[in-house]
C-alpha cells in the first residue's frame, strides 16, 4: 500500500512541483496544477487522519526520494546540512577538527586526520571511536552527530574515544581548515614533476597553476598530472585546468539539453603556461566527470598520454537550483560533449532493463570519433586510457569487504602491532594475506550472494511443497561449493586487496602526503609514466 502510495500519487505530484517553472509548465500548465492540488489534498488528509501518528517530513523525505529515484543518481534533493556539505566540497573551507569523519549509528570514527589540523595535534589517529563529545553520548545523539565537532574557530570541545579497547579523552581546539584540491606535487626524479589533484573545487585550477609553476622552476621538463580516484567537482575549473596545457580559443567541451539555455560551448580563456611540456594523465574507475573533462580533452587535443584504467563514465552535467527553507535540488540539465564529440556517459538511465536497473552502454554500441591528430577515440564507456592497465577485479564480495570497514580496521590493527621504521619498504607478503582472511573469519565477515538468496529462496519453496529429502542434500552441496567459490574470489583479488590494506597502513604512518611518496617509489603507472615520458619519441610515438 505504501509503494502505490509513491508510485500513484506522491511522486507524479512531486514532479510537478520540482519541474513547476520548467517546460512542462508551460506546455501542460492544467496537468500539472490538478497533480499539485491532488498532492496538497492528499498529503493533509493523510497527515490529519491516519490511524497512526506521521511525521510529516519523514513522509515528503521518502516521497522526494522515491521519485528522483527514477530518474538519475546525481538529481537530488539537498536539505540544509547537504546544501552546507556541498559549500564545503565546492571551497574546501569549513571550521572544525581537520579530520575526515565517518558516522556510524553508535560512534564517530576518525577516518583519517589531517597533518599539523587540530585533531592531528590532539593526538587522535585514523580508527578512534568518538563517543561522546563534550557531554553528549553519541549513542543517544538523535541529529547528526559530526555537526557537534563544529564551531566557532579558536573553540574547544572535549571528545571521549575508544582507541584499541581503551577509553580516553582529548581536548580539541576547531580552527578553519582549508582542504588543498591539490594535497601533493613534488619531483619525481630531476627532470619529471609530478600533481596529485584530488576534487574540482573552486581552489583547483588555481593550486594546480601553483604547482605547474613551482615544479617547472625546480627543473621538471615533462608532467605527471594524477587524476585517479578524483569524482569531479565544477565544470569551470576543469576548462581552467585544461587551459594550462592548451592555448587560448580552444574548445574543450560542448553542452546539449533540452533547455535551450544549457547548451553552451566552453572555449579556453586565459594563456596557457606550457604548450609543449610533454604531459601524461593518469586516471582510473574512480576519475569521473570533471577528471574526464580534463582527460578526455587533453587525449582529443593530442596533447597528454593516457594512462591507467578506464574512468568512471558519467557525461552529465549537474545545477543546482535554490528551493524553500534553504534547501536546494540539484538536477542533470545536460550531457556533455568532448573536443571530437564524443559522450563518455557509460549508464543509461533512461532506457533501463526489466529490474529497473540503468543499462551499461555494451561495446558493441560505442561510436567511433577522431582526435586531432587522427587517433580512434570512442564515447559510451568512459575514457579509455591510451596505455590500459586492467582495472581490479572488484567483485561484490570485496567490495562487501571494504565497505564493512575491514580493510580500514585490519590497517588499524596492524597499525598497533608493528613498528614501522621506513614505511617507504613496506610490502605485504603472502603470510599477510593469509592473517588478513583470518581476520576476516574472526570478525565473522558473511555476504550472501544473489545465487545464495536465489537457492534459499527456491529451497523454502520445495519445503513448503514437500518434495522429496534429495533437493536437500543437492541445496547443501551447492552452498557448499558457493563458500568455496566465495573463498577462490577473495583470492583471485588477492593483489587488489593488499594494495588497498598497504595504503591504509602507510597512511596511519606517514598520512596522505606520505602515501603519495611511497606511490612515487611503488606505484607501477607512475613508473610507467616515467618511463613514457623519459623517452621524447615514445611519446610522440602514442600521439600520432
Amino acid at each position: 500500500m505504501k509503494n502505490v502510495f509513491k508510485k500513484k500519487i506522491i511522486i507524479p505530484a512531486l514532479a510537478c512541483i520540482i519541474f513547476l517553472t520548467g517546460t512542462a509548465f508551460k506546455n501542460d500548465f492544467f496537468e500539472i496544477a490538478k497533480q499539485i492540488e491532488i498532492f496538497t489534498t492528499l498529503f493533509k488528509e493523510i497527515n490529519m487522519n491516519y490511524v497512526d501518528e506521521t511525521n510529516p517530513g519523514d513522509l515528503m523525505d521518502t516521497a522526494i526520494k522515491s521519485m528522483l529515484a527514477d530518474l538519475d543518481p546525481y538529481t537530488n534533493f539537498y536539505n540544509e546540512q547537504d546544501v552546507e556539505a556541498s559549500r564545503i566540497n565546492n571551497t574546501g573551507d569549513y571550521t572544525g577538527i581537520g579530520a575526515k569523519v565517518k558516522t556510524l549509528k553508535d560512534k564517530l570514527i576518525i577516518v583519517e586526520p589531517y597533518k599539523n589540523y587540530p585533531a592531528d595535534k590532539a593526538g587522535l589517529k585514523a580508527g578512534d571511536e568518538i563517543i561522546k563529545v563534550g557531554n553528549i553520548q553519541i549513542e543517544t545523539y538523535k541529529d547528526h552527530a559530526g555537526d557537534l565537532l563544529k564551531g566557532a574557530p579558536d573553540s574547544s570541545v572535549e571528545v571521549t574515544f575508544k582507541r584499541q579497547g581503551k577509553i580516553q579523552t582529548a581536548t580539541i581546539k576547531r580552527a578553519e581548515i582549508e582542504i588543498s584540491a591539490v594535497p601533493h606535487f613534488s619531483m619525481v626524479n630531476n627532470k619529471t614533476g609530478y600533481i596529485v589533484l584530488s576534487r574540482f573545487n573552486d581552489k583547483a585550477a588555481a593550486e594546480t597553476n601553483y604547482a605547474l609553476r613551482d615544479l617547472k622552476a625546480q627543473g621538471a621538463e615533462r608532467i605527471i598530472l594524477d587524476l585517479r580516484g578524483n569524482p569531479g567537482g565544477l565544470l569551470n575549473e576543469a576548462i581552467k585546468i585544461v587551459n594550462l596545457f592548451v592555448p587560448k580559443g580552444q574548445l574543450i567541451v560542448t553542452t546539449k539539453s533540452k533547455v535551450k539555455k544549457y547548451n553552451k560551448t566552453y572555449y579556453t580563456q586565459n594563456d596557457p603556461i606550457d604548450t609543449e611540456i610533454p604531459l601524461v594523465v593518469l586516471i582510473d574507475s574512480g576519475s569521473a566527470s570533471a577528471s574526464e573533462i580534463v582527460s578526455g580533452s587533453l587525449q582529443d587535443l593530442d596533447r597528454a598520454v593516457i594512462v591507467g584504467s578506464r574512468s568512471f563514465g558519467k557525461g552529465l552535467v549537474q545545477r543546482p537550483k535554490k528551493l524553500t527553507y534553504g534547501t536546494q535540488i540539484k538536477i542533470t540539465i545536460s550531457r556533455y560533449y568532448t573536443p571530437s564529440g564524443r559522450c563518455i556517459q557509460a549508464l543509461d538511465y533512461w532506457h533501463r532493463n526489466e529490474k529497473g536497473e540503468a543499462v551499461r552502454v555494451t561495446q558493441e554500441n560505442y561510436n567511433e570519433f577522431k582526435t586531432k591528430n587522427g587517433r580512434r577515440v570512442f564515447d559510451g564507456g568512459g575514457v579509455f586510457p591510451d596505455v590500459i592497465f586492467n582495472a581490479s577485479k572488484n567483485s561484490a564480495i570485496t567490495n562487501a569487504i571494504v565497505n564493512n570497514d575491514l580493510v580500514f580496521n585490519y590497517a588499524t590493527n596492524y597499525y598497533y602491532k608493528h613498528n614501522i621504521s621506513d614505511v617507504n619498504t613496506l610490502k605485504l607478503t603472502d603470510t599477510d594475506f593469509k592473517d588478513f582472511k583470518n581476520y576476516l573469519k574472526t570478525n565473522n565477515f558473511s555476504f550472501e550472494t544473489e545465487t545464495e538468496k536465489a537457492l534459499y529462496k527456491a529451497f523454502e519453496a520445495s519445503q513448503k511443497e514437500e518434495l522429496n529429502d534429495n533437493i536437500e542434500k543437492d541445496f547443501n552441496t551447492l552452498i557448499s561449493n558457493l563458500n568455496i567459490s566465495k573463498s577462490s574470489v577473495i583470492d583471485e583479488n588477492k593483489n587488489y586487496l593488499l594494495e588497498l590494506l598497504t595504503e591504509e597502513i602507510v597512511k596511519r604512518y606517514t598520512y596522505r602526503e606520505g602515501l603519495y611518496e611511497y606511490y612515487k617509489i611503488h606505484d607501477s603507472k607512475i613508473k610507467k609514466a616515467t618511463e613514457i615520458l623519459g623517452s621524447i619519441t615514445a611519446y610522440m610515438d602514442y600521439l600520432r
